[in-house]
């Protein structure tokens, strides 16, 4: 069964030596252009060149090399139209198990084959969440596959947590930490390893201005759901977690928001000055940190750029 408490920083140090051989430790990169016109020094974390080109194969791997002998047995089953459905698919290809990931009709074919390449059995749905919820709640009655959700899931927040510890092991001398929010897997990790290694640093979040159901949550101190979301940054169209509203609420110092323009402007930026190939969601942090300049002027600032994984045929510029 999943760790159903807050992990420990030795937790989050056991779940890197056991994730280590399946997933890379990826690198960070700087830009001297992009300093400048930030006024600040900044160190970008390239989860984009990670397994699955996202952040998303730290928490997967994690939660599948946990199962129990008898549950992998009969494998992993989630709902994820996005990057959570390749990592998983990948992690239990890894693991020798079979994967069950529900996808909505609509999914982007990009993310079908990546599944199917990791050799996951997609079952598609209605692009609704009362449809990917009772299609996988089926797939597990029939199969007895383990579900393991996209954020909300402590083995899952623990794995994600691990890409911090990899920040601060190569930075320790940094004054803020960054990372988009969407379910907050990745920025309830991020604080939560941030909190036991440097309690003094700063985690701030960037989030759309058009999918702000964190920066809500986290101002009014009550978990706000996703109604509606709007924004180019798909990886953040979901609500916040209940178990990340906690760690968020607890360990973040702040989240700010960013306008669609900005957004594709900060993306523009990376591909231009550092030739990365970054999805919009990776975007986020640089495009609210270039939108309040002055908190951030002067300080050593990382960023985790979340993923890589865009459509090349729908760049926005």
């Amino acid at each position: 069964m999943e760790s159903p408490h807050i992990p420990s920083l030795q937790d989050i140090q056991s779940a890197a030596r056991r994730i280590a051989p399946f997933v890379h430790h990826t690198p960070i990169l700087t830009s001297s252009a992009i300093d400048e016109i930030a006024g600040c020094e900044l160190f970008f974390k390239c989860e984009n060149f990670q397994k699955v080109g996202a952040f998303k194969a730290r928490g997967a791997a994690n939660a599948v090399l946990k199962l129990a002998p008898s549950q992998m047995a009969k494998g992993v089953a989630t709902h994820s139209s996005g990057n959570h459905a390749a990592a998983l698919a990948r992690a239990a290809k890894v693991a020798g198990i079979p994967a069950f990931i529900v996808m909505p009709s609509n999914a982007p074919e990009i993310k079908k084959k990546a599944v199917k390449g990791y050799g996951g059995q997609i079952v598609e749905c209605e692009p609704n969440l009362k449809a990917r919820e009772t299609t996988l709640e089926k797939v597990v009655a029939e199969t007895g596959a383990t579900f393991i959700p996209p954020y909300d899931y402590w083995d899952v927040v623990e794995g994600q947590a691990t890409c911090a510890l990899e920040v601060l092991e190569e930075i320790p001398d940094l004054d803020i930490l960054m990372t988009p929010v969407g379910g907050g897997g990745l920025l309830g990790g991020t604080a939560l390893t941030s909190h036991y290694l440097k309690p003094s640093l700063q985690v701030i979040a960037g989030e759309p201005a058009g999918a702000d159901d964190a920066y809500q949550s986290f101002h009014k101190k009550e978990l706000i759901p996703q109604t509606g979301p709007k924004t180019i940054a798909d990886g953040l169209l979901t609500s916040l977690g209940k178990i990340n509203f906690q760690l968020i609420s607890t360990y973040v110092d702040d989240i700010l928001l960013a306008e669609e323009e900005q957004i594709k402007e900060a993306m523009r930026l990376i591909w231009e000055r550092m030739k990365l190939v970054i999805e919009p969601s990776s975007a986020v942090p640089l495009a609210a940190l270039l939108a309040n300049r002055e908190q951030f002027k002067g300080k050593r600032v990382a960023i985790i750029l979340s993923g890589g994984n865009v459509d090349l045929a729908k760049l926005p510029f």
